[in-house]
């Protein structure tokens, strides 16, 4: 028997394909993502089981989640990303108690109890300022991949005070602070620790550990390091962070279809 989980975010669109009784990964993938979600989805999905040797029968059901999850008409029903986010996680940290997600176009704070179970969450999707949204704008301005972002922040000696709260006004603060002589590594040092700071407002005066970094954005090198430095507490990158929503819908598709119990949802020794 096997499970899909699709995450279908602001940005990419995931998907995991995992054996139900090992819980193993078989397949995953992602693309960009687009107006036509749905059709993107599904190709995306028919590729993987292509890819994998896969007929679509074998697959007995599938649950959908993120920004987009309502749109994946393959889908077999939908969860919201906060709990398939807290499954995911658990699955590949079994001690996690504290997620930060940070995608596209917002940031998540997730308080798990010691089951794995959600405690409770806080999110910001209001405002570009703290997501992944920044970061493509500052790539931009400076005219550099977003995946270079993180060896210019290694480089920074002087990170850049960057104090609007709204993207579209730090953007024009970048603005100024290039004409100024500012150099390139230094704003998105300074970015980088803007973001941290909009996260640590949501978690108050400290989170539980672990802590554990998902999303995007936690691909981006040093952002763990600019979190760990506001928060005053060590974060760690989930392995393979833009995945784990995805996985952790693949999971409770099979909890559903099996029976199993989140609390057995633990990688296999």
């Amino acid at each position: 028997m096997i499970c899909a989980g699709i995450d279908a975010g602001s940005r990419t669109i995931k998907i995991v394909l995992i054996d139900g009784q090992s819980l193993s990964v078989i397949a995953k993938g992602l693309t960009d993502q687009g107006v036509a979600q749905d059709r993107l989805a599904s190709e995306l999905f028919e590729r993987l089981l292509k890819d994998s040797a896969i007929r679509r029968k074998d697959v007995r059901r599938i649950v959908a989640t993120g920004y987009g999850r309502n749109a994946v008409s393959i889908a077999d029903t939908t969860i919201t990303e906060i709990t398939c986010q807290a499954v995911g996680v658990r699955r590949l940290t079994p001690d996690a108690m504290t997620i930060i997600d940070i995608g596209g176009e917002d940031s998540k704070l997730i308080r798990l109890d010691r089951s794995g179970k959600v405690r409770d969450f806080a999110m910001n999707d209001r405002c570009a300022a703290g997501t992944g949204r920044f970061l493509e704008v500052v790539a931009r301005r400076l005219g550099v991949g977003i995946e270079q972002l993180g060896r210019m922040a290694e480089v920074s000696r002087s990170p850049a005070a960057i104090s609007s709260m709204c993207v579209v006004f730090a953007e024009t603060e970048i603005i100024g602070l290039l004409a100024a002589g500012a150099a390139g590594e230094d704003i998105v040092a300074g970015v980088q620790a803007a973001i941290a700071s909009r996260v640590m407002s949501m978690i108050g005066r400290k989170a539980d550990l672990p802590i554990i970094f998902t999303g995007g954005v936690a691909m981006i090198s040093r952002m763990d390091r600019a979190l760990g430095s506001a928060i005053g507490q060590k974060v760690t990158v989930a392995p393979d962070p833009q995945m784990t929503g995805a996985l952790g819908a693949a999971i409770l598709a099979c909890l559903e279809n099996c029976k199993l119990t989140i609390e057995n949802c633990r990688l296999p020794e």
